[in-house]
C-alpha cells in the first residue's frame, strides 16, 4: 500500500464531502482567472480536489473509493462550478470515469490501481478509432478531440468501432483504454468559453490494445458488463447512458447559480450611468434574477429524483423501464439549453459593463454556452426521440 493509500479518509460522509466543495468556491474563484489563462485548470487545484477525495465519491472501495450514490457526486460538482464551471467540468468528465472502470474486466482495473488508487483517466468517446482486430485484442489508432483535463490524466478512454463481422453483423462500439505511453497529447483549445478545461486532442499510432481492455456499449446498455462489482453493487448496474450524459450537464446548474449570486452582488448596489435608476428597482431585472434562481432549484430537484428512482431500481434489482430512460436522458440534455437561456437574461440585466471581460458574469455566460455545444447537450435529437416514442414510434436511441 502507497502513502497516498494509506491517507484515504475512508469515514468521511457524503454530507462532509459536499461541504467541502462548498468551502471551496472561493479558492475556485480566485484561481477561474489563471485556469483561463493558462488554458487548463491549475495543478494546485487538482491537488486540492485530490486531497478532499472528491474523485473517490464513484470509485470502487476495492480500490480506496466510497462508493457513494450518483446524487453525492452532482452536488459535488455543482458546488464546484459555482465557483468554476471549467474545473466542474473537468471534474464531471474525469470522476465519471472512475464509475465507469468498474464495468471494466478486473485485470484492466488493476493495470491502473494496484500502485496508486489516486491515478486518473480522460476520455474523448467520439468513434472514430480505426479498429484492427489482431490475436488477443487490436490495433488501434486515431486521432480525438475534446479530452478535457487529460493533462492530468495517466490513462485514457477512447472511442472506437470493432468492424463488423459474418458472425458479429452489427457495429460493435467500444471504450478502449489505453496508458498514457500509447498516446500523444496535441495542444488546441483554443476557445471562447470552458477555457480551463484544457480539453485538447489525442493522437495514436498504431498501438495494441488488449480485449479485456475494452467495454463494449452494448453491455453498459443491456448491464452485461464484465466488471465484478457491476453484478452485485447497485452504483454499478446504472445504465452508462444515464451517468455520462448528467456529467457533462449538471455543471451548467451550478454555474448558474454562481452566475446569480454574482448577480444579486452586482444588481443589489447598481445604479445605471445614463438613467440614475437602481438595478434592484428594475422589474425586469427582479423577475431575471427569480426565474433564473427557481430554474436551478426545479434542475436540482429533477437530477435527484431521477437518481434516487434509478438507485432504488438498482437495489431493488430491477431495471428502469426504457420510456423512463428515454424521458431521463432528454431531460439531462435540456439542462444547459435551459440554463443559457437564464444566464442571458442575467447578463442583459446588468447592461454594458457586463460586456467586458473583466466581467465574472461574462465567464459564466460563455461556460455555460460552450457546455450546450457538447453532443450529448443537444435537447432537439434527445427531445425528438422522446416525443417520437411518445407518439408510438420505435426508440432510436440506445445511449440510455
Amino acid at each position: 500500500m502507497t502513502a497516498q493509500q494509506s491517507s484515504i479518509d475512508t469515514q468521511v460522509t457524503a454530507e462532509e464531502l459536499v461541504q467541502r466543495a462548498i468551502d471551496m468556491i472561493p479558492f475556485l474563484k480566485e484561481q477561474a482567472a489563471k485556469a483561463e489563462e493558462d488554458r487548463k485548470i491549475p495543478e494546485e487545484t487538482i491537488a486540492k480536489m485530490q486531497e478532499a477525495g472528491f474523485f473517490r465519491v464513484l470509485q470502487p472501495k476495492r480500490w480506496g473509493g466510497y462508493e457513494m450514490d450518483p446524487q453525492v457526486f452532482y452536488k459535488v460538482q455543482m458546488a464546484i462550478a459555482e465557483g468554476c464551471m471549467s474545473t466542474a467540468w473537468i471534474y464531471g468528465v474525469i470522476a465519471v470515469h472512475n464509475w465507469q472502470i468498474a464495468l471494466f474486466d478486473l485485470k484492466a482495473q488493476e493495470d491502473i490501481w494496484k500502485d496508486d488508487t489516486s491515478i486518473l483517466i480522460a476520455s474523448s468517446y467520439m468513434p472514430v478509432g480505426k479498429v484492427e482486430p489482431v490475436e488477443g485484442g487490436f490495433k488501434f489508432s486515431g486521432r480525438w478531440a475534446f479530452s478535457s483535463g487529460c493533462d492530468h490524466c495517466e490513462w485514457i478512454f477512447l472511442g472506437g468501432i470493432v468492424p463488423p463481422t459474418e458472425e458479429n453483423p452489427a457495429p460493435d462500439y467500444r471504450t478502449f483504454l489505453l496508458p498514457k505511453s500509447d498516446y500523444e497529447i496535441v495542444d488546441t483549445w483554443h476557445t471562447f468559453g470552458l477555457k480551463g478545461t484544457g480539453s485538447k486532442d489525442i493522437v495514436v499510432k498504431d498501438v495494441f490494445v488488449p480485449e479485456y481492455r475494452t467495454h463494449r456499449s452494448i453491455d453498459g446498455f443491456q448491464g452485461t458488463n464484465p466488471g465484478i462489482d457491476s453484478k452485485s453493487i447497485p452504483l454499478y448496474k446504472l445504465p452508462f447512458g444515464q451517468i455520462f450524459p448528467r456529467a457533462v450537464s449538471t455543471s451548467s446548474i451550478g454555474a448558474l447559480q454562481g452566475a446569480i449570486n454574482f448577480y444579486k452582488e452586482v444588481a443589489a448596489v447598481r445604479v445605471g450611468t445614463n438613467t440614475g435608476s437602481k438595478t434592484a428597482e428594475d422589474p425586469h431585472a427582479q423577475m431575471a434574477v427569480s426565474n433564473a434562481q427557481i430554474l436551478v432549484d426545479r434542475l436540482k430537484m429533477k437530477l435527484l429524483a431521477n437518481f434516487d428512482h434509478l438507485m432504488e431500481n438498482a437495489r431493488n434489482g430491477e431495471e428502469t423501464d426504457i420510456n423512463t430512460r428515454i424521458q431521463y436522458r432528454y431531460e439531462a440534455a435540456n439542462v444547459p439549453e435551459e440554463c443559457l437561456q437564464a444566464v442571458l437574461e442575467l447578463q442583459k440585466m446588468l447592461g454594458g459593463r457586463a460586456i467586458f471581460t473583466s466581467s465574472t458574469l461574462q465567464r459564466f455566460v460563455l461556460d455555460i454556452l460552450a457546455g450546450r455545444a457538447h453532443v450529448a447537450n443537444n435537447p432537439y435529437q434527445f427531445g425528438k426521440n422522446f416525443g417520437a416514442v411518445q407518439l408510438g414510434l420505435e426508440n432510436s436511441d440506445f445511449f440510455l
